[in-house]
């Protein structure tokens, strides 16, 4: 049996990084019965039941360690893929970044490979990064990240990049610089029933995958992963706590189109000492 939620208090309260893994949540049979969740909602429900899983079982070792950065997972719920499998899967990933950290991208699909114990991922996109009010996003914003993502496929991490919520000016602007060409770029259903035809001519005559997605505009803010963070440790002190990156990762059987994975990463960093 592990110790109680205040040990879980104490390591937060000493850490300055924290890793949250929520493993397969296919194998929550909880959330199953929950239907048609926000991803925000989502990934409240998924930082408060692992922190909480994860603080009932805290080691007492641990607490004379110390380490600043904390590793929180829904043990129970981890699988990795069979290695005689992987060619029948299709690893894709969304990964939000909140924070300002590039090498987050490079970390990111790391820990994806070592959850899911393969190689690599057959195709990351990534959502825009957070702009200041009133800021429009362009190529200039686009270019460290999709630098980023070009070294992984040339490192062969990652197979195939791609991109959200682009319209058919910045997508063709991206296309023309990348070197490494995105090869998908979701468009959000709520913003628009039908596709708009300027970015379905211009998908179709350089062969990228039109993909549809229903994310929150803002995924996880500072607050409601603060509340999380609290509820999730019984009220540990949460003041500075901030995610800065959302990785979800989804296992599909290719000859099936079936989910027969999918999870959450989450990197948050507390910002200043309190």
């Amino acid at each position: 049996m592990g110790t109680d939620s205040g040990a879980a208090r104490t390591l937060l309260d000493r850490a300055g990084t924290l890793h949250l893994h929520t493993g397969n949540l296919m194998n929550w049979g909880r959330l199953k019965k929950k239907c048609a969740l926000s991803t925000s909602e989502e990934l409240g429900d998924c930082i408060r039941t692992t922190l909480n899983e994860w603080s009932m079982k805290v080691s007492p070792e641990l607490l004379q360690e110390s380490p600043n950065t904390l590793e929180c997972a829904m043990t129970p719920a981890l699988e990795t893929i069979n290695p005689e499998e992987r060619d029948e899967m299709k690893v894709s990933v969304k990964l939000f970044i909140l924070g300002d950290g590039l090498s987050s991208l490079g970390l990111a699909v790391d820990m994806a490979c070592a959850t899911l114990d393969i190689a690599q991922l057959d195709s990351v996109i990534i959502a825009p990064p957070p702009l200041e009010d009133g800021a429009v996003l362009t190529l200039e914003h686009l270019e460290p990240y999709w630098r980023e993502l070009e070294s992984l496929v040339q490192d062969k991490k990652v197979v195939a990049i791609g991109t959200s919520d682009l319209d058919k000016p910045l997508l063709e602007q991206l296309y023309l610089w990348a070197q490494v060409k995105p090869s998908s770029n979701q468009v959000n259903l709520a913003s628009c029933c039908i596709m708009p035809p300027d970015l379905t001519a211009f998908a179709k005559q350089f062969d990228i995958q039109l993909l549809t997605h229903s994310d929150s505009k803002e995924i996880l803010s500072e607050d409601s992963f603060q509340e999380a963070l609290r509820e999730g440790t019984q009220g540990a002190q949460v003041d500075g706590w901030s995610p800065e990156w959302i990785l979800r990762y989804s296992v599909i059987v290719k000859t099936r189109g079936i989910i027969k994975s999918k999870g959450y990463i989450i990197q948050a960093k507390r910002k200043a000492p309190h």
